[in-house]
């Protein structure tokens, strides 16, 4: 790459295909950082222009206009303004949505206005020419008075003609657009001449800004004094001119509209939408129809995936029966078959699961009804301290708890933003599912109620909506001890509803699956391994003894029945003589009264590197202490016992067992977020504190009640 180097600014609505586009023109040329100062993601790219110019693409935070509210948008609003000290951007590449083309000419009139060299990218033409929108768009090009490319950055069409547009508006210098988008000087004439004096490159619009915001810029305290006496001075009223000017933009871009695009009449569509929104948010019917949408999900969740998870559950049986009878006695074997293969087949048994909980999901997404639950749910969540835009973090929670906190920024209130994020880890993320379906199978029969309601799918939706009430009750506990006075908004746009688009459902089912075999299978194979040598060794003198005195006994023994029944009695007790057994007896009496036994407590252990690492660590242990190598793992779980004979996993066991899975903090990855995204060890110590302790003492009454 030669030639001069231009800063350009990406800026536009949330989720106007911007992402597409940065990816469409920058390729493998990114980095991701942090803003200074802020946890809000910094996307730069390279992309050359033409021969001559080579260009740093600055992706910044989706924003609807020039007038911040969240933490993001205060990041992109800076470098517009030209007040960041670590980004300055020399042109600004705005991509806008045509398909709902009226809200995207505000922030895109905005942005002409602050007299920045300007190229407009039209996104989502498709889209619009299928609700049968058209757009004139040298038209539209005229009347903003900047360039407009039509694009479509998934195809990589318009890339050429966008980039030549991007440098031919360089090789100009970057002229500014020539005229004012509506009249801003008029909406405080006085007031913006006296700032220009103090700045005479700013434009009318950009005076404005400062004007409203100069306090959160970095100025002189002269240079701030100055501009408050201006205000004082002119009366200046910052909520007044605001609204004014809103609504000046929008009796412009109306008459825009009506010269420059074609629209079809939005009756019928909107008749639809109104009479399904009637319903599905209705005060009663809506929040009975969303309970039987979770309880069909569930209930799918076992009813769907239980054939398969059968499949490879005695396909792995079967597959180390064979290879038990067909490998050596020797260390590297019993490591294959009882470390790498039994942690295997606890990661694949529960990928059915994860896809189609997954897939599930996406529908909900893609076919408009997930914002509902939102719309829905205000209500409820400011009660308990929330609002509205926590359900979404929340939802999320139900996949991993990690995007789902970072997902907490776009609540613009500090203090409904924190406690989303203290509350978010007690809905039961992915990485609970397998342990909740190894459990609930264990102690729930396969019965059906009416003939259609599954006790195991009901008891699946029990837990979900336990984590979800805790979740409440918590936050509804912290609202009063956490003091920050900050006025709360609650703003949703409704998407339009759609049928699914059917292939983005396979491929984030596949996604997620090839995540978790990935991500998570790693983990717990890596710790399989580990908990396969803790199992299989310990002190010297310990195990020496212990051998000992099972030969002397096997001398002793008549029949190959003895012999068999002190085989077993010997893999038991070399495994509680064993590093990972010594660990759990040492843990064993603190645990005891919630109804777990000293291998419970080393799941408990591994579990805190990720949850889902339980069902690995019993497939190890329970496969070091049995040789009984083609049975399966809920099959040596169903005949575990204790040393007085009585079943390990009984129902109070099961369900306390369960309860502590839904409450407790067992996952560094989220505690390392929380810290990251509190800029603080404060709450993730205090949300590591309470949800231990919350999860110790409800299981401990689960226990003694049932």
């Amino acid at each position: 790459m030669s030639g001069r180097n231009i800063n350009i600014a990406l800026v536009g609505n949330p989720n106007c295909g911007k992402s597409s586009l940065f990816n469409s023109l920058t390729g493998l040329n990114q980095k991701v950082g942090n803003f200074p100062g802020v946890t809000v993601d910094k996307k730069t790219g390279q992309s050359s222009l033409d021969a001559a110019i080579n260009s740093t693409i600055i992706d910044l935070p989706g924003t609807y206009s020039l007038y911040p509210r969240r933490a993001d948008e205060w990041v992109a609003y800076r470098v517009m303004m030209g007040v960041d000290e670590d980004i300055k951007p020399e042109m600004v590449l705005l991509v806008a949505d045509a398909s709902n083309l009226k809200r995207n000419l505000l922030f895109c009139s905005q942005i002409i206005d602050l007299k920045v060299p300007v190229v407009v990218a039209l996104t989502m033409m498709d889209l619009a020419r299928s609700k049968g929108i058209e757009i004139d768009v040298p038209g539209l090009e005229r009347e903003l008075g900047v360039p407009v490319i039509p694009v479509n950055p998934r195809k990589n069409k318009g890339i050429d003609a966008l980039k030549k547009a991007l440098a031919q508006t360089a090789h100009l210098n970057a002229t500014s657009p020539r005229r004012d988008f509506i009249s801003n000087k008029e909406l405080a004439p006085e007031a913006v001449s006296g700032v220009q004096r103090l700045f005479p490159a700013l434009s009318d619009y950009a005076s404005i800004h400062y004007l409203i915001n100069h306090e959160n810029f970095p100025l002189p305290d002269a240079t701030q004094n100055s501009i408050e006496q201006l205000e004082i001075d002119n009366k200046f009223n910052p909520t007044k001119s605001q609204a004014e000017e809103i609504l000046q933009r929008y009796t412009r871009i109306r008459q825009i509209m009506q010269q420059n695009v074609v629209e079809p009449d939005p009756l019928q569509k909107k008749l639809f939408t109104e009479k399904l929104d009637n319903l599905l948010l209705h005060r009663v019917w809506g929040y009975i129809i969303l309970l039987v949408t979770l309880f069909v999900l569930f209930q799918s969740i076992f009813w769907l995936a239980s054939y398969p998870m059968d499949l490879i559950d005695s396909g792995f049986g079967s597959l180390s029966g064979w290879l038990a009878g067909i490998l050596p006695e020797a260390w590297w074997s019993d490591l294959l078959l009882n470390g790498f293969l039994a942690g295997l087949g606890g990661i694949l048994v529960f990928v059915p699961q994860i896809m189609i909980l997954f897939g599930l999901i996406t529908l909900l997404e893609d076919t408009g009804y997930m914002a509902r639950i939102s719309f829905l749910s205000d209500k409820l969540m400011r009660k308990v301290g929330l609002n509205g835009k926590s359900v979404m973090p929340m939802i999320s929670g139900l996949a991993c708890a990690v995007p789902a906190v970072m997902s907490a920024r776009n609540i613009e209130n500090k203090k409904e933003r924190l406690l989303t994020i203290l509350v978010t880890p007690l809905m039961s993320c992915s990485a609970r599912l397998p342990v909740y379906t190894i459990l609930i199978s264990l102690v729930f029969p396969d019965k059906y109620f009416l003939g259609f309601l599954s006790v195991k799918g009901l008891v699946m939706m029990a837990l979900y909506l336990l984590g979800l009430v805790m979740a409440l009750l918590v936050s509804y506990v912290l609202k009063f001890m956490i003091k920050v006075q900050e006025k709360s908004f609650f703003i949703l746009e409704l998407p339009i509803y759609r049928a699914p688009r059917w292939l983005n459902v396979g491929t984030t089912m596949i996604e997620k699956a090839k995540i978790f075999v990935l991500d998570a299978g790693r983990v717990i194979l890596v710790i399989s391994m580990l908990l396969w040598f803790l199992s299989s060794y310990g002190p010297s003198g310990r195990m020496h003894s212990v051998e000992t005195k099972y030969a002397q006994l096997k001398e002793a023994a008549k029949t190959d029945d003895e012999k068999a029944e002190l085989d077993r009695e010997l893999s038991t007790e070399k495994l509680e003589n064993s590093f990972a057994g010594i660990i759990g007896k040492t843990i064993e009496p603190a645990i005891k009264p919630l109804g777990f036994d000293w291998k419970i407590g080393i799941a408990l252990v591994t579990s805190f590197a990720a949850r889902e690492v339980f069902v690995g660590t019993m497939a190890t242990l329970y496969s070091v202490e049995q040789s009984d190598d083609d049975a399966t793992l809920r099959s040596k779980m169903q005949n575990a016992v204790r040393a007085d004979g009585t079943k390990v996993y009984t129902l109070p066991t099961a369900l306390s067992l369960m309860v502590f899975y839904v409450l407790a903090m067992q996952c560094m990855t989220t505690v390392a977020v929380v810290k990251r995204e509190t800029k603080s060890w404060k709450w993730p110590l205090i949300q590591v504190g309470y949800m231990t302790f919350l999860a110790y003492v409800t299981s401990l009454l689960v226990y003694h009640l049932f």
